[in-house]
This record gives C-alpha cells, structure tokens and sequence, in this order.
C-alpha cells in the first residue's frame, strides 16, 4: 500500500510541475514549437538520472524510489503529449520540426542520462 501512495503522490506532483512548465514555457517562447514538453522531459531525466544516482549508493530508498522514480518522473514527463505534439506539426506540414522534435528530445534525453551516469558513479 505504501508503494501505491507514494506513486499516487509523486504522479500528481509531477503533472501538476509538468503543467507548470508547460504554462512558464509559453511565457517565454510563444510558438507552435512544443517546448514545454522538450523542458519537462528534459528535466524529467535529469531528475531520474540524479535519483537512479542516490539509489544506487543507497543515499535514499524505500517510499521514495516509487515515488521519484514511478511517480514523479512518470508524471512529470509525457511521451503521449509528445507523441501528439510531434504528430501535430507533421499534420501542419512541419515535418522539419517534427523531426527536429524527435531527434532532438531522445537524442538530448539520452545524453542527459549518460552522462550523470558516467559522471557521477
């Protein structure tokens, strides 16, 4: 039951972060370009490589590996918003946007990831 409640609790804190990115971002680039999604997926992976970093020296665990991990990551990025996103701009008739979007964002995520495991093991 604890695993349950702490992913119900880290999902709804990373879709309510999630949706503030989305709403700062447009703040700051008002354009057909899905940043806010690029920004919380991005993020989204640099938080899941810091906390794939504690686990593993056992600097943190129990309640909090489901709830970062499964929760908080799992609601803070969005592959389906991405994938819809993506989908759009092809629809509109970007497709080089929509490629940039897809290369970029897995090929930045990716990255992002190896290098804060291999930098910080």
């Amino acid at each position: 039951m604890n695993t349950l409640l702490a992913i119900f609790l880290g999902g709804g804190l990373g879709a309510i972060a999630r949706y503030g990115v989305g709403k700062l971002s447009l703040n700051f680039i008002s354009s057909s370009i899905p940043i806010g999604t690029f920004i919380a997926n991005v993020l989204s992976c640099v938080v899941l490589g810091l906390v794939v970093y504690f686990v593993e020296r056992e600097k943190i665990g129990g309640f909090w590996v489901p709830f970062l991990i499964i929760g908080f990551c799992g609601g803070f990025s969005t592959f389906s918003t991405f994938s819809f996103e993506t989908m759009y701009l092809i629809q509109q008739g970007k497709y080089l946007w929509a490629g940039a979007n897809v290369l970029v964002s897995v090929v930045i995520c990716i990255i992002i990831l190896t290098i804060l495991s291999k930098n910080l093991s």
